[in-house]
């Protein structure tokens, strides 16, 4: 049977609709099919996270960034720290850089001494192995994007993620997975429909 280019393409196309994370590598999507969050979603996360950020007597560092790791939106809140400007920037950045299987978090105890990923957070110009970064999903459930968030303790920081990427989408909000307990970055993909 000679199968011709057109046939080809529309059996990979439908063969491709549903999200595939495994395949993917975690983005759910082929580079032709990526979703990127866009100025106006990035701005109702940041609008999310200050609200949360005010009504906790926070002052942040927020910083939204999309699946290719490029700055979309951010802003300093006032009298927010200095020095948490790229930790924020950093945070987002983590997440993107593994195409958003978890949050920047989900290295920590694999990033301690004895861990089998030592020294990573030294790779890539720096990356952070602490709370205060969430992956972004859209309503389809494809990952759009990161935000990152500093200013307070790590744990006001990934509240103040959480409620920021909601804003939008959803985001990993399951605290009860070991993501310390992954053989590899790329196997933690059967989490990601842990999200809202």
């Amino acid at each position: 049977m000679k199968l011709s280019y057109l046939s080809i393409f529309l059996f990979s196309s439908a063969s491709t609709a549903a999200v595939n994370r495994t395949a993917t590598n975690g983005w759910g999507s082929t580079p032709a099919q990526r979703h990127y969050i866009d100025a106006a979603q990035a701005g109702q996360a940041i609008q999310a996270a200050v609200a949360y950020s005010d009504a906790n007597g926070l002052a942040n560092n927020i910083a939204i960034y999309d699946p290719s790791s490029r700055l979309v939106a951010f802003l300093r809140m006032d009298n927010a720290y200095l020095g948490s400007v790229d930790i924020s920037m950093k945070k987002a950045q983590t997440v993107t850089y593994f195409n958003g299987l978890f949050p920047s978090y989900g290295l920590y105890n694999r990033s301690k001494p004895a861990g089998d990923l030592w020294g990573i957070e030294e790779t890539n110009g720096g990356l952070v192995v602490f709370g205060g970064g969430q992956p972004i999903y859209d309503d389809d459930g494809y990952f759009i994007g990161a935000i990152g968030v500093s200013g307070g303790t790590v744990t006001q920081d990934v509240d103040t993620a959480v409620a920021g990427a909601q804003a939008v989408g959803s985001t990993l909000t399951d605290y009860t997975v070991d993501w310390t307990s992954c053989e590899a970055v790329g196997c933690c993909a059967p989490y990601c429909s842990n999200h809202l």
